[in-house]
C-alpha cells in the first residue's frame, strides 16, 4: 500500500474518505461542547461517527487531574499511557474531528503538537460536512482496538504557563492574542464560569475564533493571513489564550496554516487568569 501522508494540518472530508482505510491513518473524535450547551461529545460519538473513529476525551479523562482548571494538558507519562490505550502508536497519522465543524477539535491537535507528534491534522467542517458529502457513519457501540505503543516528547515552545504569559505581555517580539468574543474581552459580557473576572489581560489583543470560520470551516489560507497580519508579525512569536485553552487552539491552528512557526497556547487561559484576584484585569467598558 502506498505510503501515507497528511497534505497539511488541515485536510477534507474526501481526503479523508479516500484514506480512510489505510492501515497508518486513524481517526479521532474530539468533540467537547461549553457545559451550558448540555451536550455530550462522548454521546453523540457513540450515538454516531466516522467509521472507525475513537473518541478522545480531553475534558474528563486525557487532563491533569491533579489541576484545578479545567482540561490542563496531562503528564508526558499519562497522555502516553492513554493514548497507547487508544490503540496509537508514534508511527500514526491522525485525523481528528468534532460535531460542531471547527470547535473543539484543534485542541486536540494542539495537544499532539505539545506531546511532539508532528502527523496530525484536523478534519475541515468535522462531523457536518462529513454528514453533507455523504459519506458513511458508524453507529452503535464501537469495536475494541489493541493497544499501541505511543511514547510523547513534551514540547515546551508549544506550552504556555502563567510565568511565560506574564513575561510576553511586556515583550514586543511576542504577541497574546485572545480568542474570546469581543464582549468577553472588554468586560461588557459576564464570564460563564463562577468566580472569573470579565475583560482582559492588559496588553492582549482580541481575536475572536469565529473571524476565522465560516460555516464551520476555516477561511481560506489568504483570507487567514489577512486576518492574521494586522496582529501578528511574521518574525513575532504568538502566545494564544481564550476562556479554557479550547479554542485558542483555533487561533494557533490558523497561524500554522498561514506559515507562523513559533506558536503557543495558554494552557490555563482566562480561567486561570481572571480567576485569580492577584492578576491584573483591564475592561473596556
Amino acid at each position: 500500500m502506498k505510503r501515507l501522508q497528511l497534505p497539511s494540518a488541515l485536510v477534507d472530508s474526501n481526503w479523508l474518505k479516500a484514506h480512510l482505510q489505510h492501515p497508518d491513518l486513524v481517526v479521532l473524535d474530539a468533540s467537547w461542547h461549553m457545559p451550558a450547551a448540555k451536550r455530550s461529545g462522548e454521546q453523540e460519538w457513540r450515538q454516531q461517527r466516522i467509521p472507525g473513529a475513537r473518541f478522545f476525551d480531553f475534558d474528563s479523562k486525557i487532563k491533569d487531574n491533579d489541576s484545578a482548571l479545567p482540561h490542563m494538558l496531562p503528564s508526558e507519562t499519562q497522555f502516553s499511557r492513554q493514548i497507547s490505550e487508544l490503540g496509537l502508536s508514534n508511527h500514526h497519522h491522525i485525523v481528528i474531528y468534532d460535531s460542531s465543524g471547527i470547535f473543539a477539535a484543534p485542541r486536540a491537535w494542539w495537544m499532539f503538537r505539545a506531546m511532539g507528534h508532528e502527523r496530525v491534522a484536523v478534519l475541515d467542517g468535522g462531523l457536518p460536512d462529513w454528514i453533507q458529502q455523504g459519506h458513511p457513519l458508524e453507529q452503535g457501540e464501537p469495536s475494541d482496538v489493541a493497544p499501541g505503543h505511543f511514547v510523547a516528547h513534551r514540547q515546551a515552545d508549544w506550552i504556555a504557563d502563567l510565568s511565560r504569559v506574564q513575561t510576553a505581555l511586556s515583550q514586543p517580539d511576542t504577541r497574546v492574542l485572545d480568542a474570546r468574543s469581543l464582549e468577553r474581552f472588554s468586560g461588557q459580557a459576564a464570564d460563564p464560569r463562577p468566580g472569573v473576572r470579565p475583560g482582559h489581560m492588559p496588553g492582549a489583543h482580541c481575536l475572536p475564533f469565529a473571524d476565522l470560520l465560516q460555516q464551520g470551516h476555516f477561511l481560506p489560507r489568504e483570507q487567514l493571513a489577512k486576518t492574521l497580519t494586522p496582529l501578528l508579525g511574521p518574525e513575532q512569536h504568538l502566545i494564544c489564550s481564550c476562556g479554557s485553552g479550547v479554542t485558542a487552539a483555533i487561533l494557533a491552528l490558523a497561524a500554522s496554516l498561514t506559515g507562523h512557526k513559533h506558536i503557543a497556547v495558554y494552557d490555563g487561559s482566562w480561567t486561570e487568569w481572571g480567576g485569580s484576584t492577584d492578576l491584573p484585569v483591564v475592561t473596556d467598558h
